[in-house]
């Protein structure tokens, strides 16, 4: 494979070292791993974080591999971000993996053939691997072009990376621009996403920096690239996990992709995929009533968005 990969992991060596035999799998010409250090209150976090960046020697094809492999804790927003941006000081694009996404063999090909088709597009900002909903019944193409790709899984480019905004220094022209009510007119979905901003703001959240970067795409008009069948499982999910504990709210099963892949035919954003994406989020999180998600939930998504998406 020619597009280099990155791996940015902590101190997971079980999970690190299942997403590393996929990326052997696919021989990428280049690897970058990013280690962020232990935490200062965990000591039990040093032989873990050993063992993570001691995987490196298990790496044996024909590879130019680059490690970062931090002295301190960044932790899980400045740790990701350090990664991220120094992978993109090294190369002009990337496919990006963390610790806990286990990708099928046809996420690298998709992501290589999509990252040359749309390099020199601006309009489109992130290919994302994962599909919160497992698949889109009776697609009648490869992918669909969202504002909400997940970054379990993905990949962009030096040129859109650059746009990102982990400190929401634009949130005051966003807001008077009433870009997220103009993106998301259902009240309830404008709530939602108002509420996860200002917490990033307030302090009461503070270790994202995925929803920064949703949020710049959003400000530069950028498109997620939100693939028909999830090509990524998150296998972080348990007590270990650092945001993801319990069980997977979503569908986590992983089914690959055929190729030659279906283009979209045209540009344009669909908003009803957004839009059962954000409702979801909206129940899990208690915003519409009952808070929890109703019997079926995924059901009645699947066959919404097969109605809704063939005429797309």
């Amino acid at each position: 494979m020619i597009t280099p990969i990155a791996l940015i992991a902590f101190n997971r060596p079980e999970q690190t070292a299942r997403v590393l035999d996929a990326i052997a799998a696919a021989k990428p010409e280049k690897l970058f791993f990013f280690a962020d250090g232990p935490r200062p209150d965990r000591p039990d976090d040093i032989p873990k974080c050993e063992a993570v960046r001691a995987l490196v020697d298990r790496i044996d094809w024909d590879c130019n591999v680059k490690t970062h492999f931090s002295d301190r804790n960044l932790g899980c927003k400045y740790g990701p971000l350090a990664g991220i941006d120094w992978v993109f000081e090294n190369t002009e694009e990337a496919i990006l993996l963390e610790d806990d996404c286990l990708p099928h063999p046809s996420f690298f090909i998709f992501c290589e053939e999509l990252l040359e088709r749309y390099r020199h597009d601006e309009r489109v900002m992130m290919i994302s691997g994962y599909n919160f909903f497992g698949r889109i019944p009776e697609s009648s193409q490869s992918y669909y072009l969202s504002y909400l790709g997940s970054t379990w899984g993905w990949a962009t480019w030096r040129r859109a990376w650059r746009l990102n905004d982990p400190e929401l220094s634009r949130w005051p022209d966003i807001v008077s621009a009433k870009l997220i009510e103009n993106l998301f007119p259902d009240p309830v979905h404008t709530k939602f996403w108002h509420f996860i901003f200002e917490r990033i703001l307030d302090g009461r959240m503070t270790d994202a920096w995925d929803y920064q970067w949703q949020l710049a795409c959003w400000f530069n008009s950028g498109f997620r690239l939100f693939p028909e069948t999830s090509l990524v499982s998150n296998i972080g999910f348990g007590n270990d996990a650092t945001h993801t504990f319990g069980d997977n709210p979503f569908d986590n099963r992983v089914q690959g992709i055929e190729f030659p892949l279906k283009h979209p035919p045209l540009m344009a954003r669909c908003f009803d995929l957004d839009c059962e994406i954000t409702e979801t989020f909206c129940r899990l999180e208690g915003f519409r009533n009952p808070p929890p998600p109703p019997p079926g939930l995924f059901k009645r998504v699947h066959a919404a968005l097969r109605n809704k998406l063939a005429v797309h």
